[in-house]
C-alpha cells in the first residue's frame, strides 16, 4: 500500500522529519489562498500515485496566487499514467544549494534494512528500491538495535556532506527509522532531501510504501488508501479475507489453498493458457466468501471462463458447493464455470451442483484443458 507525498509528508511531520509549509486541495479556487498564505512563489503538485509526475505537466510553478489556481485548475483536469488527479499539494517554493536521496528498505538477499543515500535527488524511488544501485552508499540496520547515530555520520562522510547540517541530516534519518519500524513499511523514501540557500535541511517529497501483511496492526491506516489505484477485485478481496492477486490472463481461478492455487496457475501455463488471477479461498469459507470470490471474477472484464479447483479437507467441498450454488443463482452463468472437486464430501459437492449450468471436470489436468480449450488456447 503506498501512500501520496502529502499524507507522507504528514507523517513525516509527526515523526520531526522537516517539510515545507504546505497544505492539499482538492478545489483549484482554495489554491489561491493557500498560496496566499504561504507566500509566492509556490509548487503546484500533483498527488498521484505514479512517477514521473513532472514530466507529465503534474509539477507547476505559481509566482502569483492566480497563477497557483490556474495551475491547480489544470492539474485536476488532468490524468497522469491513466490516473485521475483528485488533490494537489501547494507546497512553498524553495531556492535549493544541493539535493540528497535516502532510503530504509528491506535487503531480502542479506533479510536486513538498510539505509542508502545518494548525492542528488533525480532517480526514480522505485527504480532504487528494486535495484538496491551500486552507486548508493548503504548502511544495514541491526533490527534488533535498530539505526545508531554513527551509522549516519558514516553515510555522510562518504558523501562530504557539510558537517553543519550533520545534527539534521542524523534527525531526519532516526526519524524515518522509527517511521519505518512504527508502522510497518516497506520503504521509506526521501527524494530529494535540500539543503536550501537560506541554509535549511528539508524533505522535498516523499514516499512511503505499507506492508499489507501487517494491516492487522495497522488498521487505522485503511483511511489513507487510494481506491483509484487499488483494482476493484483487490478491495472486494480484502474486505471478505481472500487471497487475491490480479493477472494478465483471462482464466479466472478460485481454488481452495495457496499451493493447489500455484499448482493449477503453473498447469494453466504448461497447457498454454494464461491465468487472470490468483485466488485462494483460505480457510473459514462460507457461502458469503464464494459469493464474493465469484462475483470479483465475473467482475473482471478480461475473464472468459472460470476454473473452480477444490480439494477438500479441513474446507469441506459441500460447504463451497453450497457457496457456489447461491453465487450463481444471484449472478448466472453467462461466462462458463468449470468445477473439479476432490477431497472431503467432493460428491456431495457435485451433487449440489449437478443441476446447475456448469461443466465438471474429473481431475485437475482435465479442467484445465477444458478451460484453455474455451479461451482458444491449444
Amino acid at each position: 500500500m503506498k501512500l501520496h507525498e502529502y499524507q507522507a509528508k504528514a507523517f513525516f511531520k509527526n515523526y520531526g522529519i522537516p517539510i515545507p509549509e504546505g497544505h492539499v486541495t482538492s478545489i483549484a479556487r482554495e489554491a489561491k489562498q493557500i498560496a496566499e498564505e504561504i507566500g509566492c512563489p509556490v509548487v503546484v503538485k500533483a498527488q498521484v500515485l505514479a512517477e514521473g509526475r513532472g514530466t507529465s505537466g503534474g509539477i507547476l510553478l505559481a509566482k502569483s496566487p492566480q497563477e497557483a489556481e490556474k495551475a491547480a485548475s489544470e492539474i485536476l483536469s488532468k490524468k497522469i499514467h491513466g490516473l485521475s488527479v483528485r488533490n494537489v499539494l501547494i507546497d512553498e517554493a524553495l531556492s535549493i544549494e544541493k539535493e540528497y536521496f535516502l532510503l530504509i528498505t528491506l535487503d531480502r538477499e542479506k533479510r536486513m534494512p538498510l539505509l542508502m543515500m545518494y548525492e542528488s535527488g533525480t532517480i526514480y524511488i522505485e527504480t532504487a528500491a528494486n535495484a538496491l544501485f551500486d552507486n548508493l552508499d548503504r548502511v544495514y540496520i541491526d533490527p534488533l538495535i535498530g539505526l545508531q547515530r554513527y551509522q549516519v555520520r558514516q553515510l555522510a562522510n562518504r558523501l562530504d556532506f557539510q558537517p553543519k547540517y550533520l545534527r539534521g541530516l542524523t534527525e531526519i534519518c532516526l526519524g524515518m527509522w522509527k517511521l519505518f519500524c512504527d508502522m510497518d513499511a516497506r520503504m521509506v523514501a526521501i527524494n530529494p532531501l535540500v539543503i536550501t540557500k537560506d541554509q535549511r535541511l528539508l524533505v522535498l517529497d516523499g514516499k512511503i510504501t505499507l506492508d499489507e501483511n501487517a494491516r492487522f496492526r495497522q488498521e487505522y491506516l485503511v483511511d489513507f488508501r487510494d481506491y483509484d489505484v487499488e483494482a476493484y477485485g483487490e478491495f472486494e478481496a480484502r474486505k471478505h479475507g481472500l487471497e487475491y492477486i490480479k493477472m494478465d490472463g483471462n482464466i479466472g481461478c478460485l481454488v481452495n489453498g495457496a499451493g493447489l492455487t500455484m499448482a493449477t496457475l503453473d498447469c494453466i501455463q504448461d497447457n498454454g493458457g494464461h491465468p487472470a488471477n490468483f485466488m485462494d479461498l483460505g480457510a473459514g469459507v462460507n457461502i458469503d466468501k464464494v459469493i464474493a470470490a465469484l462475483d470479483i471474477l465475473l467482475n473482471d472484464p478480461q475473464v472468459k471462463v472460470v476454473l473452480v479447483n477444490i480439494f477438500g479437507g479441513m474446507t469441506r467441498c459441500d460447504d463451497i458447493a453450497y457457496g457456489l450454488q447461491a453465487a450463481i443463482e444471484k449472478y448466472g452463468t453467462e461466462i462458463p464455470i468449470i468445477v473439479h472437486m476432490g477431497g472431503t464430501h467432493a460428491e456431495s459437492g457435485i451433487k449440489i451442483l449437478k443441476d446447475l449450468d456448469i461443466i465438471f471436470a474429473p481431475s485437475m489436468i482435465d479442467a484445465v484443458k477444458k478451460a484453455v480449450t474455451i479461451v482458444g488456447g491449444k
